[in-house]
């Protein structure tokens, strides 16, 4: 089943060959998280929609408020007995119409949920093997720090990955700096520093790093930075680890000869848990 502008569908419903998502990329997303029927950090992902449509230009209707996103998700969180935990996408696209150039900026929404297993983020220090994925680069701009429909880079970035036996890949932007994972967040432990790319680098504005900085003020002895990461402070690193909403944090164990510690990523993920 899905949500289709606030009405319940079956999931083979099809979309217009006309769907400005599927021809341009013209959407947006984002990716939320049921535990007990309640919606992780909703209001942090509400905003960041709103900005994210604003971004792009959209019409945003009257009646995308808060609560009304809020009751749409979970009608189908209900509709489908996902309540206890699930994975849930609100994709918002511009209306059919036109060619680059738009004839309307009213939007439509589609929203999906599919079952997760766990209630509470596992932690997982099994083999995880990271390279830098260098066909393509992120640019340093606004539109980067958005989840779009348009995920090129991270497409073919998993295709790499999986040709060469790598459970995910790190996005450089256009100045060369370590931006990104294919699927979320970087953090990097150098020391007791702390350090995540600043949003100004062209890194996702993730709802799950901004639970990570602020969790990890409160571990002892760690200083939480904001600033650029080049691909060489990835080998003195002694922690990395991937934030996102699905997974919470995914440690790193290996970037080509450098093996990492999985210490406070562990810790830190303990205190998310305690948030749920």
């Amino acid at each position: 089943m899905i949500n289709y502008n606030g009405e319940i569908l079956s999931s083979d419903t099809t979309l217009s060959t006309s769907n400005r998502a599927f021809l341009y990329g013209d959407g947006v997303f984002e990716t939320l998280k049921i535990v007990n029927n309640k919606i992780l950090f909703f209001e942090d992902h509400y905003f960041r929609l709103m900005a994210s449509m604003r971004i792009v230009r959209m019409q945003i209707p009257s009646d995308f408020t808060l609560e009304y996103l809020e009751e749409q998700v979970l009608n189908l969180v209900a509709a489908t007995n996902n309540q206890n935990s699930a994975r849930v996408r609100i994709t918002v696209f511009r209306n059919d119409g036109g060619y680059y150039l738009p004839q309307t900026r009213t939007v439509s929404f589609i929203i999906q949920v599919a079952a997760l297993a766990d209630i509470h983020y596992s932690f997982s220090d099994a083999m995880y093997e990271v390279d830098l994925y260098k066909d393509f680069y992120i640019t340093k701009q606004l539109l980067s720090t958005i989840k779009t429909t348009n995920k090129m880079i991270n497409v073919t970035g998993s295709i790499f990955a999986d040709e060469n036996d790598l459970q995910n890949c790190l996005l450089l932007n256009n100045e060369k700096n370590v931006v990104e994972a294919l699927n979320g967040n970087l953090f990097m432990l150098l020391g007791n520093q702390l350090i995540t790319p600043p949003i100004e680098d062209g890194c996702l504005n993730g709802i799950m790093r901004k639970q990570v900085l602020q969790v990890a003020k409160n571990v002892e002895n760690i200083e939480v930075l904001e600033q650029s990461i080049s691909p060489f402070d990835l080998q003195k690193a002694d922690e990395l680890f991937i934030t996102n909403m699905i997974t919470g944090i995914q440690p790193v164990t290996k970037y080509r000869k450098k093996s990492y510690e999985t210490r406070v990523s562990k810790a830190i993920l303990e205190k998310i848990n305690a948030l749920i």
